[in-house]
């Protein structure tokens, strides 16, 4: 059986404990190549394929993506702290440009 390294306690502890939630895409809110995320309980408006991921503390991350119905579907993996308000997703890099308990921008590089 294969484990997975754990997360080390100073790459959690370098990100702020507010972005440990739900997080869904706010395309509408977005500016330039800054994308606006709201947890996943604040009301959006209809939008179909609404994408999010939701990153936990012990390492787990899950994608939200639209399945074949528009509704999400939702895939596992692992995340990874990469520096400073930087956070690794498999091919991906999520740079936190700001997070609040109700709000998360950022900006995304690679894959």
């Amino acid at each position: 059986m294969r484990t997975q390294a754990p997360v080390r306690l100073g790459d959690v502890a370098d990100l702020p404990p507010e972005l440990f939630q739900h997080w869904v895409h706010a395309h509408e809110e977005d500016s330039g190549d800054v994308q606006v995320y709201r947890p996943a309980d604040h009301p959006l408006p209809p939008a179909r394929g609404r994408r999010g991921f939701e990153l936990k503390p012990d390492g787990e991350l899950i994608l939200y993506g639209p399945g074949p119905s528009d509704r999400p579907v939702a895939t596992t993996g692992r995340w990874s702290s990469s520096g400073a308000g930087r956070v690794r997703l498999g091919d991906r890099e999520l740079e936190i440009v700001s997070v609040s308990g109700d709000r998360l921008t950022a900006r995304w590089s690679g894959g």
